[in-house]
């Protein structure tokens, strides 16, 4: 049985495919159409997902969307009529847009899908997923546990903002909501919006910004705008909040509050900002962890899966780990909305039609996360031929040393390998490298690769039999969302006058043996890396600890600041020549940018809107 999963029209469009509960491909529609977080019906998302499956939409069974609009539409109203007459221009502005389209979405789904079956039948074969549900069944059903507590946090889905659920076997329940205004992702993008950062993309840049401050503001906030129980439940003070009926996410009290206005985008990071992105990010850790030890006392299970936007926060996510409070933990990679769309097909699948949970692969059924689109050796030399590029192929192993080579001796790589990752994060295919050990590495991508902010940390990509060698942590964390420090004797201790350094001026003092992926608090974003699931950058980092006795590699995603993670040999070549990526390895071929036609370097620093 074929299911096809799609989330749409909100932000991170993304379809999946699943064939007898088996997750054949997903991918986000911002891959394809090089649209930073793409919110279109994802046409090019759905052809992929057809043609790796092999199959075209009339074989397909069902079709599964990741919410309810009705339940959506349900909720604007209830919450105007709530805050009336406040709201009245926020109002003017979304009725007509959803009863243009969000209130007839059935029919526009049905109008997108019949362009792929022009007799697909609406009523018999689309379904229509709760936003919770779907998040938790793409946590859950995916997980490597009989069973679990499955906890989403989000912003907002229909009502629900966070919610518990239970999995055995192939039922999943959804318990317990807390539901709209009172929100733990809404409370940290009021944060990401006061501080000048876009909402729904800039989330990651406040948790990158808050080990550079102290949480000075913990005690102010939850005095103030939460009401925080000793079990993890809340309620926001919705007086310093706008997002229920403004156009705006917090008010001019919010700012009184803190005693400064909001910061405008792009404006110069102060230290204030820091200890504000600090005490947010502190105020959550309490609000998860609360929570996470009270559903563990209440119902002795030892297994947690999360889902949804706030488990990918993962300083948290580290946090529950080590608390102990459960034994294993699992989160899905594509924990956004993306994921959604995965979540909705598995839940038809095992949930509306009552089929078993199928056997696993290597160590869950996310196959690594590598569910996007590949390409194979004579493609890849045929598009990068049509490119203009000057490139060799070389065999396997000459692949490998070749590039071990390149990073040991300094460069950054641009490698692109196997099946593009489903989420937000590149795990190996779609990555940018570099080595660990260089002081200045983290600057130089971070201003002459990336061309983003200078405080954002990047993550260390590990063998996962060397993991606990060089980081704090034992298990496995192969989608790079948990935090552990660097392990203490790789640490170099500041001085006195080094402490004394403003924020983002510690950067450059170097904290441990692997310094470009130490953040300033010694933590580091760790991806432990898999032979089973990736045979080939196991090799690489294999590779490289021959040369340098360090089994670790800077991995940060291939794209520049606005730009979406890239989907194609083309995108790689672009990227490659609109950068100071030295070297470029696709499939089999190697790229190196001096013997490059300097006609065809690109300006990639303005080439996006900022994110």
């Amino acid at each position: 049985m074929r299911i096809l999963g799609i989330s749409a029209y909100y932000h991170d469009s993304a379809a999946a495919l699943i064939d007898d509960g088996r997750v054949v491909a997903a991918a986000q529609e911002e891959r394809f159409t090089r649209k930073k977080h793409d919110s279109g019906f994802p046409h090019e998302a759905i052809k992929f997902c057809l043609a790796e499956g092999g199959t075209r939409l009339p074989d397909v069974e069902y079709v599964a969307f990741y919410d309810k609009p009705f339940l959506k539409f349900e909720r604007l109203l209830e919450t105007y009529l709530a805050f009336a007459p406040r709201g009245i221009k926020s109002f003017s502005m979304a009725m007509p847009l959803w009863l243009k389209e969000k209130l007839f979405q059935k029919r526009l789904l049905r109008d997108e899908l019949r362009t792929f079956d022009p007799d697909f039948d609406v009523e018999k074969r689309l379904l229509f997923g709760e936003h919770h549900q779907s998040h938790a069944a793409s946590a859950y059903y995916p997980s490597p546990f009989d069973d679990a507590v499955v906890l989403t946090m989000d912003g907002v889905g229909e009502w629900a903002t966070t919610s518990l659920g239970f999995g055995r076997g192939n039922e999943l329940t959804v318990d317990r909501e807390i539901h709209f205004p009172h929100s733990i992702g809404l409370l940290y993008s009021a944060f990401t919006y006061y501080t000048g950062f876009k909402v729904n993309s800039g989330e990651y840049k406040v948790m990158g910004l808050a080990p550079y401050g102290e949480p000075k503001y913990t005690k102010l906030i939850l005095e103030n705008l939460i009401d925080l129980k000793d079990d993890g439940s809340f309620r926001l003070n919705m007086d310093y909040f706008d997002y229920c009926t403004g156009l705006t996410m917090t008010n001019g009290q919010f700012s009184s509050l803190f005693g400064q206005p909001n910061r405008s985008a792009e404006e110069q990071l102060t230290q204030f900002h820091m200890d504000v992105a600090a005490s947010v990010q502190d105020v959550t850790e309490q609000i998860v962890l609360r929570m996470t030890d009270s559903i563990a006392k209440e119902t002795g299970s030892r297994n947690l899966c999360l889902a949804g936007g706030v488990a990918l926060n993962c300083v948290a996510n580290g946090k529950i780990l080590r608390a102990g409070s459960f034994d294993n933990i699992w989160i899905q990679p594509a924990a956004g909305d993306a994921g959604g769309s995965l979540g909705c097909a598995l839940a038809a699948y095992h949930h509306h039609k009552g089929k078993p949970r199928v056997a696993h692969n290597a160590m869950d059924g996310m196959s690594g996360s590598y569910l996007g689109p590949s390409f194979d050796q004579d493609d890849i030399e045929h598009r990068l031929a049509a490119c203009g590029a000057d490139f060799k192929a070389v065999s396997d192993d000459d692949l490998i040393e070749h590039t071990a080579d390149a990073l040991a001796d300094g460069m950054a790589v641009g490698w692109f390998q196997g099946r593009m990752e489903f989420g937000p994060r590149a795990l190996g295919n779609r990555s940018i490298l570099g080595d660990p050990r260089n002081p200045s590495m983290q600057r130089t991508l971070n201003l002459r690769v990336k061309y983003r902010e200078s405080f954002r940390p990047f993550a260390p990509s590990v063998m996962r039999e060397h993991v606990s060698d060089w980081f704090c942590i034992e298990g496995d964390s192969p989608y790079m969302l948990l935090v552990a420090d660097v392990q203490e004797g790789l640490r170099r201790e500041m001085t006195a006058e080094e402490q004394e350094l403003f924020g983002i001026e510690k950067l450059n003092v170097p904290r441990s043996d692997i310094p470009a992926v130490t953040h300033v608090d010694y933590s580091a974003r760790v991806q432990t890396v898999h032979r089973e699931t990736n045979a080939r950058y196991h090799a690489l980092l294999e590779a490289f600890k021959e040369r340098t006795g360090c089994p670790v590699l800077v991995n940060t995603s291939f794209n520049v600041r606005g730009e979406p993670i890239v989907c194609t040999p083309e995108d790689a070549f672009r990227c490659f020549m609109g950068t100071d990526i030295e070297v470029l390895v696709v499939g089999n071929c190697i790229l190196r940018k001096e013997r490059q036609d300097p006609a065809l370097q690109r300006d990639y620093k303005n080439a996006f809107e900022l994110d």
